[in-house]
């Protein structure tokens, strides 16, 4: 099979903007389930894009007040209104408080930036039903052994089938130029969860904190040398409990 050729930047973001043609639009998609780094750039263009509309589409649908519609448009951008000057300031503003937020400090919020991968990486992949990992659970101890190596330490596969989840397999993802390792578990509903796996940058412990974005929730922590996440559409007691397993089984100790 000839593989998909490689996209640019330029066709990443035309992808998530919807500006592709079918032809294009199609062999950029086979190159994302080759590729899990730009499969994770459009996830993270895409929240971008939804927060923005959130943030602005209510503002930009509010009718113009009937004083400022009445009045003369100027033809140059220098002439411009000054409701229309003092708008755009906002906008700018109120982006780059968005943006800002968005693109914050890794250093500064490293738990957060765990649960923020992991959704992202959890949108993407749970909706794959044939590339939905790259090694399956049949070939477990290679799955193990080779995330194992990547990371730097000895890892081993939760066992969730008290919870009735079976695993799936696994794959290996970048996170900030580093490895992360994420695990895929199904029941039989169909309904999946992800594990999310990397090490730990940042010298302290934390208990388990709960986020929810994208439609589903995730309890993430921090423990000795790793970070970790687990996410999916399940209600809080359940992910939590999920999650104490997790954080017994994982990580092997010594």
């Amino acid at each position: 099979m000839t593989p998909p050729a490689p996209v640019t930047e330029q066709e990443l973001h035309a992808y998530v903007d919807g500006a592709l043609d079918a032809e294009t639009r199609a062999r950029v998609e086979a190159w994302l389930a080759e590729n899990p780094g730009d499969a994770a750039k459009v996830a993270a263009y895409t929240a971008q894009n939804e927060a923005l509309h959130q943030a602005f589409d209510p503002i930009l649908n509010e009718s113009v007040p009937s004083a400022l519609a009445t009045r003369s448009t100027p033809t140059t951008a220098a002439r411009r209104p000054a409701w229309m000057q003092i708008a755009a300031a906002i906008v700018l503003l109120i982006v780059g408080g968005a943006v800002g937020w968005l693109l914050r400090d890794q250093a500064e919020t490293g738990q957060l930036a765990v649960a923020d991968n992991a959704i992202s990486a959890h949108s993407i992949y749970i909706k794959e039903r044939r590339h939905a990992v790259e090694v399956e659970a049949k070939q477990e101890k290679h799955l193990v052994k080779w995330l194992s190596k990547r990371l730097g330490q000895t890892i081993k596969t939760p066992d969730l089938l008290p919870m009735g989840y079976r695993l799936v397999g696994g794959r290996l993802l970048p996170d900030d130029g580093k490895p992360a390792a994420q695990f895929m578990y199904e029941n039989e509903a169909k309904e999946r969860l992800t594990v999310y796996v990397r090490r730990n940058i940042e010298s302290r412990e934390t208990a388990f904190q709960f986020v929810s974005d994208k439609g589903v929730s995730a309890f993430y922590w921090i423990d000795a040398d790793f970070a970790y996440a687990l996410v999916g559409k399940m209600n809080r007691d359940g992910l939590q409990e999920a999650a104490k397993i997790i954080h017994r089984d994982l990580v092997t100790r010594n």
